[in-house]
């Protein structure tokens, strides 16, 4: 008498488990102080490449010969653009060669390089992005109590002549919300679902995000509540949709609106 074959079900296949806490914060730090030390080292090699920084014997001088090439038309903007596209570049790199299967899945553990599980999440994400810069300059203004408030990349754009402003606006509405949605609701906020859970993730890894942008905002705590509410939405977006892209839009709609006074300033360039 023939038997039947007997047909064993195969377990589903178990995610890879997101990199640790500690190497997404790692990972935040190395991006932001790429973009540090990456100035500086620039700011060196264009010096020299412009003659401002002959050889040695200038040395001395350096600070007085480092000023000097700052103060050339677009000079600090392309430094900010090539800090910031080397910056992104290893992080990017350093992401995919660590976890590469992660990128393609939906929720975390996975980064959500996929299509959003509705589309209208999209347009969403546009007016988020867009009323965000509003209401929380509102907020920020209301806790400065008269404090004036600055950011360093506003300052940067409005002291750069007008043809270099498109491509630094570019960077900053594109790649900048890449690298950073990927490592904030990406890595950090998969790297905190296991042990705090989705909504703890969220607010853990929205104070990091506020947090690591105070240095920009030259350490002004009263701007902390405006950006982590901003990360709070920014973290829904991504787990509501199943999507990194709904953040990605918000953030550079977020930023693409925050740096729209370059153009109003373009007098000053």
């Amino acid at each position: 008498m023939d038997t039947l074959p007997t047909i064993t079900a195969t377990p589903p296949r178990k995610p890879p488990a997101p990199p640790g806490p500690w190497t997404a914060l790692g990972w935040i730090v190395l991006y932001f102080a790429l973009q540090a030390v990456g100035s500086s080292v620039l700011v060196v090699l264009l010096a020299i490449a412009t003659g401002h920084l002959h050889g040695w014997h200038d040395v001395a001088d350096f600070t007085a010969r480092i000023r000097e090439t700052l103060q050339q038309p677009g000079m600090q903007a392309l430094l900010v653009m090539l800090a910031l596209g080397l910056a992104a570049a290893t992080i990017l790199w350093l992401v995919w060669r660590r976890s590469p299967r992660l990128w393609s899945l939906a929720q975390p553990p996975g980064f959500g390089f996929v299509r959003p599980s509705r589309l209208g999440l999209l347009a969403l994400a546009v007016v988020i992005g867009l009323l965000a810069p509003v209401l929380g300059g509102w907020l920020t203004h209301w806790l400065a109590q008269g404090h004036p408030v600055t950011q360093n990349i506003q300052q940067l754009g409005e002291n750069t002549p007008l043809g270099w402003r498109i491509p630094l606006m570019l960077m900053v509405v594109s790649l900048g919300p890449l690298v950073e949605e990927l490592l904030f609701r990406g890595v950090l906020l998969s790297s905190l679902q296991p042990r705090w859970g989705r909504f703890g993730a969220a607010v853990l890894s929205s104070v990091v995000f506020a947090l690591a942008h105070l240095p920009g905002l030259d350490w002004q705590v009263f701007a902390l509540p405006a950006l982590w509410l901003l990360a709070m939405a920014l973290a829904w977006l991504r787990l509501r949709s199943g999507s990194i892209w709904p953040g990605v839009m918000a953030h550079a709609a977020n930023n693409a609106l925050a740096t729209a006074a370059w153009f109003l300033a373009a007098h000053a360039g």
